[in-house]
C-alpha cells in the first residue's frame, strides 16, 4: 500500500460545505430514501478533518447521512450492510482525497455507487479534497501508484480492479468541488 499525506492546512470551510449543502438541498424532492446523503471517503485521510467537518455541517441543515463508522450496528457485515445503505440514499458524496485508491474497499464502494447510479436516480457529487480531478479521471499520479500495486497483489480480484478503474474514470468526469490548498 502506498501512502502519501496529503498536505493542506487545519481550519475550517464552511463556505465550501455551504456550496455543497446548497448544491444537495436544491436537488432534493421528495423524502423516499432512508437516507439523504452517503458518504464515500478514505478514513485515513479526512475522517478526522475535511469529512467530518461536512458531516456534522449536514446533519446540522437536518441532511440525514450514512457514514460508515456509526450508523452500522454491531455485529452487522460491512460488505453486507454498505451496498444497502447506497440503495437507499439519495445521493452519494465521493470525497477523493491523496490515498482514496489505495483502498480497495473504497474502490469497491465506488463501483456499487456507480452501478446503482446506472440502474436508479441516485446522483453522485464528487468532492476532489486535495487532488487533481484529472489524477482522478485519467488515473495518474498517486491513483497510477495504488492501482498499479493492487494489480500485483496475487489475492486481489482483476475484475473488482477493472471495475474499480471505470468508476474512477466515470465519477473523475463529473463536475464537482475542487477543494486544494484552502483551509478546511
Amino acid at each position: 500500500m502506498v501512502l502519501h499525506p496529503p498536505n493542506f492546512p487545519e481550519s475550517s470551510c464552511s463556505e465550501e460545505h455551504e456550496k455543497i449543502i446548497t448544491s444537495y438541498s436544491s436537488s432534493s424532492s421528495t423524502p423516499q430514501w432512508k437516507y439523504d446523503a452517503f458518504l464515500n471517503f478514505y478514513g485515513k485521510d479526512t475522517r478526522t478533518s475535511f469529512t467530518d467537518h461536512l458531516y456534522v455541517d449536514l446533519k446540522r441543515n437536518v441532511i440525514l447521512v450514512f457514514r460508515d463508522d456509526e450508523t452500522l450496528k454491531r455485529g452487522e457485515y460491512i460488505s453486507q450492510a454498505l451496498p444497502k445503505e447506497i440503495q437507499e440514499s439519495q445521493i452519494a458524496i465521493v470525497i477523493f482525497s491523496t490515498n482514496y485508491a489505495s483502498s480497495r474497499w473504497c474502490l469497491m464502494e465506488l463501483a456499487k455507487i456507480v452501478e446503482w447510479e446506472e440502474k436508479t436516480e441516485l446522483t453522485i457529487f464528487p468532492i476532489f479534497y486535495c487532488v487533481d480531478p484529472s489524477n482522478v479521471r485519467n488515473q495518474t499520479g498517486y491513483f497510477a501508484e495504488a492501482l498499479a500495486a493492487h494489480e500485483e497483489d496475487p489475492n486481489i480480484d482483476v475484475e473488482k480492479i477493472r471495475m474499480g478503474r471505470a468508476a474512477l474514470r466515470k465519477v473523475g468526469s463529473i463536475v464537482g468541488w475542487h477543494i486544494h490548498d484552502r483551509y478546511e
